[in-house]
């Protein structure tokens, strides 16, 4: 079967009680098996003859019974999500409303939508590119004003135009290659060489600058992994709490209150940050809380920030010798709290590690310290306003291999070998640049993209 000749259908809203739900038809049947479910209302027009992008009140009929009362949107090609005739019934929401109606537009001759079909067929239709289709799936997860800016920035193509110059820029390298390659008599002129290897330098450079971005799209789009550590009763919890601005986890005088670790995410400065709240570190013969202490090892292991909180109204103790040992050679912050009583904590002179001093009763300093987790998770480069192009996993593994094949292009050009390793290795950077727009994707990448998304997107 031809997929993109058919016509596709899914129910595009979550499944649950709601106060509407939406099922979605596009494809070159769409606006016939409109006409042939749904019975319009007053003077409403049949679908097929309806002006695009109108809304009509009326009821979608299965078998002679009225099954729901909706509203249908027309909207008919190109101006629409996938570039094909595309229908939108609102019915009411509830998970059998929905379900009823989808079975009867299947009935009257579309099939069930695979896993983000509709995107894919936006993509295969040309409205965008396997770039943008990707921001709607980070669209669709984020998690924070900041990591939604970077997929809206993305969803309107500032990668893709970026990647699109990047892919002119090596094309014409290419073909001045190929052209010297079919006129061997004509050898290469200096000035000309240089001017090559200057734009592959310049493209490499460019590259680099592109992949310094990767880690921030991963914290963007999966958040980062924050442990909370420090002895019994220093106000792990009370931290956790005002962090979270709710109380999540039990706060109680009694040290070893907490026995498990507890995960939740927060939104610091417009990142996604999983919290985890662990068991006080101490050595316990009970089972229970020396079990818990084993998964704050864990949970310390797997973190990718860790924040060390200290008793400020307490002197500096020998074990908290071995807390600072823990986070020696770890991305971390040091919390002295209970700045609110009297301080007789010294800590060391020659720590290298941010200290911020707290007040889990009265929240001072809680705000400077959202502000230190987010500078020492981002370096405190970017805002709101200035958030940059973010890749992703798939952009990276495209571009190193890209930029390996540049430096061995440019290698090749240099020391003087044949043309033609020269070209072969532009080649492969321009075919894995194209695979990040998707000039050069396989039916099998595009598969496992949009396997991602869920059905009706």
């Amino acid at each position: 079967m031809n997929l993109i000749n058919d016509t596709i259908a899914a129910i595009s809203t979550p499944i649950g009680e709601a106060g509407l739900a939406v099922v979605r038809i596009s494809g070159a049947g769409a606006l016939r098996i409109g006409d042939a479910c749904f019975r319009p209302a007053g003077k409403s027009l049949p679908s097929t003859q309806a002006k695009s992008h109108t809304v009509h009140y009326g009821h979608i009929v299965r078998k002679g019974e009225i099954v729901d009362e909706v509203l249908l949107t027309v909207l008919k090609k190109p101006r629409t999500y996938t570039r094909e005739d595309m229908l939108e019934i609102s019915c009411h929401g509830g998970i059998l409303p929905a379900r009823l109606i989808l079975e009867t537009v299947i009935e009257n001759g579309a099939r069930l939508a695979q896993p983000g079909e509709f995107t894919k067929r936006a993509f295969l239709n040309g409205r965008i590119d396997l770039a943008q289709a990707e921001a709607v799936i980070d669209v669709i997860h984020s998690r924070t004003e900041l990591a939604m800016k970077v997929a809206e920035n993305q969803l309107s193509g500032r990668l893709s135009v970026q990647i699109e110059e990047l892919r002119s820029k090596l094309m014409d390298t290419l073909a001045h290659i190929e052209a010297h390659i079919d006129f061997p008599d004509e050898d290469i002129e200096p000035d000309t060489e240089e001017k090559l290897a200057l734009r592959m330098k310049e493209s490499i450079v460019f590259i680099n600058e592109l992949l310094k971005t990767a880690e921030e799209g991963r914290i963007l789009r999966q958040g980062i992994k924050i442990a909370i550590i420090g002895k019994p009763n220093s106000g792990k919890s009370s931290l956790l709490n005002r962090l979270l601005d709710y109380e999540r986890a039990i706060v109680s005088p009694i040290p070893g209150t907490t026995r498990d670790t507890i995960e939740e995410t927060a939104n610091i400065g417009g990142l996604p940050i999983v919290f985890i709240d662990t068991a006080g570190l101490r050595t316990s013969a009970d089972i229970v809380e020396a079990e818990g202490i084993r998964r704050t090892k864990t949970a310390i292991e797997q973190a990718e920030l860790i924040l060390l909180v200290l008793d400020g109204s307490e002197p500096f103790r020998d074990d908290y010798k071995e807390n600072l040992n823990l986070i020696s050679h770890r991305k971390a912050i040091i919390v002295v709290n209970k700045i609110d009583l009297p301080i007789k904590l010294e800590l060391p002179k020659d720590l290298n590690t941010p200290v911020v001093n707290v007040s889990c009763i009265t929240g001072e300093g809680i705000d400077k310290l959202k502000d230190v987790i987010k500078d020492v998770t981002l370096s405190g480069k970017h805002t709101l306003e200035t958030v940059p192009v973010a890749i992703n996993l798939r952009h990276k593994e495209a571009l190193i291999r890209a930029h390996n094949g540049l430096e061995n292009a440019l290698n090749a050009l240099i020391i003087g070998e044949s043309l033609e390793f020269v070209a072969v290795d532009l080649h492969i950077a321009v075919n894995a640049i194209g695979e990040i727009t998707g000039h050069t994707a396989t039916d099998d990448l595009l598969d496992v993209i949009f396997s991602q998304f869920c059905i009706g997107k």
